[in-house]
């Protein structure tokens, strides 16, 4: 059999070269109709405003429940009900656009519990943990999701987050109103297979038969040992990541 000679050997290293570019400026050219025709419309931060009351129920007055009444008292334990979600957000900005845009994606796979004690008229937090499946996080873009299940946070890797308190968590006696009050909650937050003390600030609501919490914390994404996913100069991600949630409780029977 006679050898390829040089010649034939370099041109079909520049076959390869040519159909290796060929198919980069197609997958650019893919990504910037993806990205530019058809823009992002990311979700607003959580709040417990009027956007995210429990379905059927009416706005919430200071001082009562969803019902009018007074809340019940807090004490014992809760679970996560429906209509808790958990994400991410993040600022990124695309090639060839001027502005920077959120992409949040979110998840309503989470699970845990959060149990409360009295003393006289104080409450507290006495313990609360959670677990969020980051692999199901869903955004507005697919190939966002099939993204960060490769880099960034590495979800197909490590597939769950989860946060457990350390300590009481004092919780102002307006909650047991159903007024909104903010609670401080430390604890160890796990996230791609790093787990961090973190202290998270916490709105929170009583409607009577439920309790709702919202928050969020922001980091450096090497702060878990991970690195921003921007792809190549075209996706551009900023070195700092946002876990957001909202979480709705109802008591265990």
């Amino acid at each position: 059999m006679e050898e390829s000679s040089p010649k034939a050997s370099r041109g079909r290293r520049r076959l390869w070269y040519v159909l290796a570019g060929g198919l980069g400026v197609l997958v650019v050219g893919f990504l910037v109709i993806y990205f530019v025709v058809f823009p992002t419309s990311s979700p607003k931060p959580f709040t417990l405003g009027e956007t995210t009351r429990l379905a059927g129920t009416p706005s919430v007055a200071s001082g009562t429940s969803a019902s009018g009444a007074t809340a019940a008292p807090l004490t014992g334990d809760w679970t996560i009900a429906s209509g808790s979600q958990a994400g991410y957000r993040v600022r990124e900005k695309l090639a060839f656009l001027p502005a920077e845009s959120d992409a949040v994606g979110r998840t309503s796979q989470i699970k845990g519990s959060a149990s409360f004690t009295t003393h006289g008229a104080a409450t507290q937090i006495t313990s609360a943990s959670f677990t969020v499946n980051v692999y199901s996080l869903k955004s507005d873009r697919s190939m966002r999701d099939e993204k960060i299940r490769e880099i960034g946070l590495e979800s197909a890797r490590y597939p769950t987050s989860t946060f457990s308190s350390s300590g009481d968590a004092a919780v102002p006696a307006g909650l047991a109103k159903g007024e909104i009050v903010k609670v401080t909650v430390a604890g160890v937050l796990q996230l791609h297979g790093v787990s961090k003390h973190v202290t998270i600030p916490v709105e929170m609501r009583s409607t009577g038969a439920t309790l709702q919490a919202v928050g969020s914390i922001t980091f450096p994404w090497g702060e878990f040992g991970m690195s921003a996913p921007s792809l190549g100069g075209f996706v551009n991600v900023t070195e700092h990541a946002t876990m957001e949630f909202e979480l709705r409780l109802a008591r265990s029977s």
